[in-house]
């Protein structure tokens, strides 16, 4: 890890220890923001930010060129996430809400502080994603695996713009909703309704923060994948071809950006995750034969190989003719 982005490395350890602190947070404070406890959404942060930084720190470690670039873009990232966290957390031990929060003029600058450092933190990302593409890694199927991760990531954070727009509701009082809170997490139903647990998101419809979460976390599941095909490689021989992973790697890559895309479109159609209708269903079940029907003719199709040694009976031949 010596090469790693060190400012995100340590950002990440400040996540953990934050992390730590906020779930004991969720034991001892009873107070609830929006029907959820106020401890909940700096708790959710924080370890996403761990995985978060840990994945563009190792990224920028495979960077052969423009490594300065990359130091300055992933220090952007580290210092508008560190901004993001202190807003969060410190709009829960005021006990208010730190997103959509428009109710005092202390609260809707915080909001729009934290609304800047989000801009700032996608474009800092952006700008790794345009190295990653530009640096030459020599194993192809770990470069298209990071990538895909980073492009996907980026839609995934990208959607947190949709929920800023006032709800039909917010539109119908003139903008500003109930008690000056501007923008949902839900679609079709009030924010702070039945969800589910652990993660929060809504029951009875639609919620844009599972997009968010599918999107964003692809820096971690696309590598990953990656992982277990090289470890899978010495059993299966097929996987033991760099260009076999490299198909694998796409088709797995096209599937997630397809289910990231699903559950969107699902929610913002105002449909909870576990309650799809038919057009979800039919679209789901697409997507998986496709991939299923991708992933079997890559193993099927065998990449050309080096020629091998000649046949014992050309040899005898030549031999004879001898």
């Amino acid at each position: 890890m010596s090469s790693w982005h060190r400012p995100l490395v340590a950002f990440a350890a400040s996540m953990a220890l934050l992390a730590a602190l906020t779930a004991v947070g969720l034991v001892v404070d009873d107070r609830t923001v929006a029907g959820s406890p106020v401890w909940f959404k700096p708790f959710k942060f924080s370890v996403s930010f761990v995985a978060y930084a840990l994945s563009l720190a190792w990224m920028l470690s495979l960077l052969p060129r423009f490594r300065r670039i990359g130091w300055w873009a992933g220090t952007t990232v580290m210092v508008a996430s560190a901004a993001e966290m202190v807003l969060i957390t410190g709009q829960a031990l005021r006990g208010r809400r730190s997103h959509f929060n428009h109710e005092t003029p202390l609260d809707s600058a915080l909001y729009d502080a934290m609304a800047v450092s989000v801009v700032v933190l996608w474009s800092g990302a952006l700008a790794i994603a345009v190295l990653l593409f530009r640096a030459r890694i020599a194993d192809r199927a770990s470069a298209w695996a990071i990538r895909c991760g980073s492009v996907v990531a980026l839609a995934g954070a990208a959607t947190g713009f949709l929920m800023v727009r006032p709800t039909d509701e917010q539109r119908a009082a003139g903008g500003a909703g109930d008690a000056g809170i501007v923008g949902a997490h839900a679609v079709g139903v009030p924010d702070g309704g039945p969800s589910m647990p652990v993660t929060g998101w809504a029951t009875t419809g639609g919620d844009l923060r599972i997009g968010h979460f599918v999107g964003m976390h692809a820096l971690q599941v696309l590598p990953l994948v990656l992982l277990v095909l090289a470890a899978l490689a010495p059993r299966f021989a097929r996987l033991a071809d760099e260009r076999v992973r490299l198909r694998l790697v796409l088709i797995a890559s096209a599937a997630y950006a397809g289910a990231f895309v699903l559950v969107t479109w699902q929610a913002l159609r105002g449909q909870a995750l576990f309650r799809p209708d038919g057009i979800t269903l039919t679209a789901a079940a697409v997507l998986a034969l496709a991939t299923a029907a991708a992933v079997a003719a890559a193993l099927r199709t065998a990449p050309p190989g080096p020629p091998g040694p000649p046949a014992a009976e050309d040899a005898d031949r030549a031999e004879v003719a001898v």
